[in-house]
């Protein structure tokens, strides 16, 4: 009988792996924040350059280096210049800092309270703070602070307010996040119902023009002495809020969450709210309460750059000044020689887009 012999059978073919997917590189780099940074630059030129009297690009550079380095100016464009220097420059400059100022702050309200609807304007503070500005410029109240009282009024409008929605929110177990946005929400109609008393009790059209611009905000008074001031306070904000952006992301995690990794939920949210209402109160102060960009940006800057609030905080300042640029700029041309309120325009771009956000991306915090 033949023997044989089994062979071995051969090993089964295997499928050649797929190969790897690049990974989805999130916007937030180097290369991002100076990108953004070339785009602010070139709207600011471009802002300052347009308007009732256009003045060409290379012009207004010219200007802009006249006006830094003390340059001399013919006698025929002492009036451009002044146009582009006196007037228009301080105006942008004040746009792009309030602009990043309501991308920081918003960024970080909606952390603190777990909640992507919450900003300024809808806790209360901003309202808050046009109250302090409205009582200054229409009772005189602190007038012995000369050109500071509307800022100071500002400044102790927003923390009242602050003070006082945390502690209307107070409760015995601490401050809740749905209990906080739902008293800001209350109390932010309350203090326009005040400014609507003020109107009322108060005769005469400036008291309205005056509220009315408090309300929904421009940067029509902008002047180089309002600047300093409000700069010092949103660009050194903006750096604290960075410096605690890894506490941010634990406190969006819960309170327990954060508790057990050990951060002090309730010292960083009195801290941090004191910081936001200082910088609301800053920015009220020269432009009055500007709605829907503390409330966009943020959400915005999530879907490209991802929910870390190290990228959110560097990215979302960017965005928000040149964002704030372009709507000034649409604010003193769309109806030239009148000016529409910022408001007006902040609404109508940010609705559509808010309810965009919601249908396409099911959005919360960057997830789904």
């Amino acid at each position: 009988m033949a023997r044989t012999t089994a062979r071995p059978h051969p090993p089964p073919a295997t499928a050649e792996p797929p190969p790897p997917r690049p990974a989805r590189r999130r916007v937030g780099g180097p290369w991002t924040v100076a990108a953004l940074c070339a785009v602010l630059a070139v709207s600011a030129v471009l802002a300052i350059g347009l308007g009732s009297a256009v003045i060409a690009p290379l012009d207004t550079l010219r200007y802009l280096w006249a006006g830094t380095s003390g340059g001399v100016i013919g006698a025929e464009e002492v009036t451009r210049y002044q146009i582009t220097w006196q007037l228009r420059t301080p105006r942008v400059l004040l746009a792009a800092v309030v602009g990043a100022g309501l991308g920081a702050v918003g960024a970080t309200v909606q952390a603190l309270v777990r909640n992507p609807l919450a900003d300024p304007f809808i806790l209360g503070v901003s309202s808050a703070a046009s109250v302090g500005a409205v009582s200054v410029g229409v009772w005189g109240v602190l007038g012995s602070l000369g050109v500071y009282a509307v800022s100071a009024g500002a400044f102790l409008g927003a923390l009242g307010g602050t003070v006082l929605v945390y502690l209307a929110s107070l409760s015995a177990g601490g401050v809740t996040p749905l209990r906080l946005v739902l008293t800001g929400v209350a109390l932010s109609f309350g203090f326009q119902a005040v400014m609507g008393v003020i109107v009322y009790f108060v005769p005469g059209n400036e008291a309205t023009s005056t509220v009315l611009f408090w309300t929904m905000g421009g940067f029509g008074a902008a002047t180089w002495g309002s600047l300093p001031l409000v700069a010092a306070v949103v660009v050194g904000g903006i750096a604290a809020l960075t410096s605690v952006s890894r506490r941010l992301d634990v406190i969006t995690l819960g309170d327990e969450t954060a508790a057990s990794l050990g951060v002090d939920t309730d010292r960083l949210r009195r801290g941090l709210f004191l910081l936001t209402a200082l910088m609301t109160g800053a920015m009220v102060a020269v432009s009055g309460a500007i709605g829907f960009v503390g409330l966009i940006v943020p959400h915005l800057v999530r879907i490209v750059a991802g929910a870390g609030h190290r990228r959110v905080l560097v990215v979302a300042p960017l965005v928000g000044a040149v964002f704030m640029v372009w709507v000034d700029l649409l604010a003193r041309v769309v109806a030239a020689p009148r000016e529409i309120p910022l408001g007006f325009i902040t609404a109508l771009v940010g609705v559509p887009v808010f309810v965009l956000l919601l249908r396409r991306r099911g959005y919360l915090f960057g997830g789904r």
